[in-house]
């Protein structure tokens, strides 16, 4: 919801709306969508708290804690152009022989690149990116000239 909905975003990230509103209006919003239980109750109480600014950290701290559980790991994957079902897959049994995990990918696409990828998987960082090969190119160069 809050990447679908511009107006949702704004109710949880603006200082502006009064917490018994932001209460309200997610109750109203999670009685639509169905999110009932703790799930539901959990939203309220975040509202009333007045800490929906920080939502989408949460979702993203429990699908980590969900993850590690599960004994998973996500990888960030950027890349200069979409990856293919195939690429996706040989990516995927690559990071899980090195890291000894399942491997959830989540990819996004950056022209900038030029080509190549750049791998994030916690605190390590694997680039293989073309425009990081040429700047390092470009360094070289400079230092010798």
């Amino acid at each position: 919801m809050l990447d679908d909905s511009a107006d949702f975003r704004r109710l949880v990230a603006s200082p502006v709306f009064a917490a018994e509103d932001q209460e309200r209006a997610i109750g109203a919003i999670a009685d639509k969508a169905g999110i009932t239980g703790l799930t539901g109750n959990f939203l309220r109480l975040v509202a009333r708290n007045r800490r929906l600014f920080a939502l989408r950290d949460m979702i993203r701290g429990f699908r980590q804690m969900a993850a590690e559980h599960r004994g998973e790991v996500t990888a960030e994957v950027t890349s200069a152009h979409p990856l293919g079902d195939e690429h996706v897959t040989a990516l995927k049994a690559a990071l899980k022989q090195k890291l000894g995990k399942d491997v959830t990918l989540d990819t996004s696409v950056n022209p900038a690149l030029l080509g190549g990828l750049v791998v994030k998987v916690g605190s390590r960082m694997i680039d293989t990116s073309l425009r990081t090969r040429l700047m390092n190119v470009k360094t070289r160069l400079k230092e010798v000239g």
